[in-house]
Parts: C-alpha cells; sequence; structure tokens
C-alpha cells in the first residue's frame, strides 16, 4: 500500500484544487471548501509555490477560509516545507478563521513518503493559536519541538519512518483539547528508531486528558506497541483505539487479550496485519460481543517472524 490519492475531504469540506494561472475555472464560496494549493514542478514554466499561493491571496476572500491543504510545492525531494512555513506564518492575519491546515498533501506518484522534504513545522501551529486540526505528510528532516497549542483537537502525523526526536516532541508538547491522535511511526528501513520508551506520554495520557482516538500505527514495533498498551492508562478513556498497517502478530494481540479490558471500546482497527486465523478468531468472539467494532481486514501471512513482517507504508 501507498498513499495513492490526495484527501477528497478536510475539516468536513469538499477539497477545490485553486487551480493555475491560465485556468478559466470558476471558484467556489471561501467558506465551502478546503482549499489546496499545490504546483506540478514538471510543467514547461513551472510556477513557484509561493507565487501560487500570493494568487491565492488575491483571489480568494482568504478571511472566510476555514480549510486550507499544502499539496506539492516543488520537488518534494528537494526543496525543504520552509518556503510554505514562511509564506504561511508570514500571512496569518489574513486567515482569522483558519481551524484546519494539512501539510504535504502529497501522493506516491508526486513523490514516496521518504522522500518529502519537511522541516520544523510547528511555527504553523503558532502562527495559527485557533487551529482545530493539523496535519503533516513525510518524515524527511521533519522537525516538532515541543509546543503548547489550546485549541487543537485533531493531530496527525504520516511517514514512512518518524525520528524519535519528533515523537519525544510530540509527547512533550501540551495539548490541552486533543482528542484525535494520529501518528504513522514507520520503519527502521526509513529512519524510524523510536522505542515504546518514547512512546510514555501517549501510553498515560497525562498531557492528553481529553484524548479519546489514539493511532499508533504503520510501525515495525507494533507487537512492542500493542504490549504497552495492554496496560497503558490512556486506553480507559479511548473509544478508538488504532493499530493498523504495521507488523502486529500474535505476539501483540495476546498481549492485548491478557492485559486490561477492551470492551468499552467503539473501535479496535488492526488493518493489514500477520495474525493467525485462530488467534483473530478469539480476538473478533470476545470483542465484538460487546458491540466492539473490529477491523481485521488485510491480513498478510501470519507465520512470517518478525524481521520478515513489512509496514503498509514505508518507502
Amino acid at each position: 500500500m501507498t498513499v495513492s490519492a490526495h484527501l477528497t475531504e478536510w475539516h468536513g469540506l469538499p477539497v477545490f484544487d485553486f487551480p493555475d494561472a491560465k485556468s478559466t475555472t470558476e471558484l467556489p464560496a471561501a467558506a465551502e471548501a478546503a482549499w489546496r494549493i499545490a504546483v506540478d514542478p514538471y510543467d514547461d514554466d513551472p510556477e513557484k509555490w509561493p507565487a501560487a499561493f500570493a494568487r491565492f491571496l488575491a483571489a480568494v476572500d482568504t478571511t472566510e477560509v476555514t480549510a486550507l491543504i499544502v499539496g506539492q510545492w516543488g520537488e518534494a525531494y528537494d526543496v525543504s516545507v520552509d518556503i510554505v512555513v514562511e509564506a504561511l506564518t508570514a500571512a496569518r492575519d489574513r486567515f482569522p478563521a483558519l481551524r484546519a491546515l494539512f501539510i504535504g498533501d502529497i501522493t506516491f506518484e508526486q513523490a514516496e513518503i521518504t522522500w518529502i522534504e519537511q522541516g520544523d513545522i510547528t511555527p504553523l501551529l503558532d502562527a495559527f493559536p485557533d487551529l482545530l486540526a493539523f496535519g503533516v505528510r513525510g518524515g524527511q528532516n521533519l522537525a516538532f519541538p515541543a509546543v503548547a497549542h489550546q485549541s487543537l483537537r485533531t493531530l496527525i502525523v504520516e511517514a514512512g519512518g518518524l525520528g524519535a526526536d519528533v515523537v519525544r516532541g510530540i509527547g512533550a508538547s501540551e495539548f490541552p483539547e486533543l482528542e484525535h491522535l494520529d501518528i504513522w511511526l514507520g520503519t527502521s528501513w526509513y529512519g524510524a528508531d523510536a522505542t515504546v520508551d518514547d512512546l510514555e506520554p501517549f501510553l498515560t495520557g497525562t498531557r492528553l486528558p481529553k484524548l479519546q482516538h489514539l493511532a499508533l500505527r504503520n510501525s515495525d514495533i507494533q507487537d512492542d506497541v500493542a504490549a504497552a498498551l495492554a496496560g497503558a492508562p490512556v486506553v480507559a478513556r479511548l473509544h478508538t483505539l488504532d493499530l493498523s498497517m504495521g507488523t502486529l502478530g500474535n505476539e501483540g494481540v495476546e498481549a492485548l487479550l491478557g492485559g486490561q479490558p477492551l470492551t468499552h471500546l467503539r473501535k479496535l482497527d488492526l488493518h493489514h496485519h500477520f495474525i493467525g486465523e485462530p488467534l483473530a478468531d478469539r480476538l473478533l468472539a470476545e470483542l465484538t460481543a460487546d458491540g466492539v467494532e473490529v477491523d481485521l481486514s488485510g491480513r498478510e501471512a501470519a507465520d512470517r517472524g518478525r524481521e520478515d513482517r513489512y509496514t503498509a507504508v514505508s518507502e
């Protein structure tokens, strides 16, 4: 599996691609769309992303924009996200209604997820204190020093390999309103080096008093993550636990079944896994009887050892 499609909806709004300079496409009302601003570096006469963003500022009533998406901003393996961060932070006063921002809506046909040149994206959280949802795709040179944000409810970090420093930075951040946390940890082949110890702030949930949806997924240490969650205090107040897209096998599921009750969950998402059929059947029998939705789709060969398993999204 790869990231093969762009976002079609963001913050409850349909995505609209801001057209290029030659287009005569009619624009929707500013508040009725999640606006995606992207450029194609392979055009005959490619536009730079800051120029496209300047056109957007001139053409759209940005005081009414609530959701914004940044797509390809250049040759993603070569051009850093810094040009985007600088342009958006400079225009912060133009977006008083902005509540949702996603950086890096880039598919594998444009750049593999591990090629996307990120950087320090936390200035965007400082620039937009009223954001409710923030997402970023790509882990190459991604930096996330600890921040405090009083409004954020959803945080999404998608990577094929996430550095431990990023995981620690997120864990040390203060997000008192956060309800939905989705982190793709990735594989060591592409830079993932976080350990279960680095996940401790998420497992205790001390800095996340309102967390209800926790996804620690797309990981090659998924069994270890599951074992840690089996006794983690945060689980008791979740409605959704997501350990999908990783290398989860029998060991991790046995730990979950032997740990604290999971019958209070609305959903347990384990899709793309390496769990044997007998144990999968047991898990379903124990949880679905209490109304828990369990996603066990995408079973891979359960007899693979840990070293032979793979995450759903890597390169």
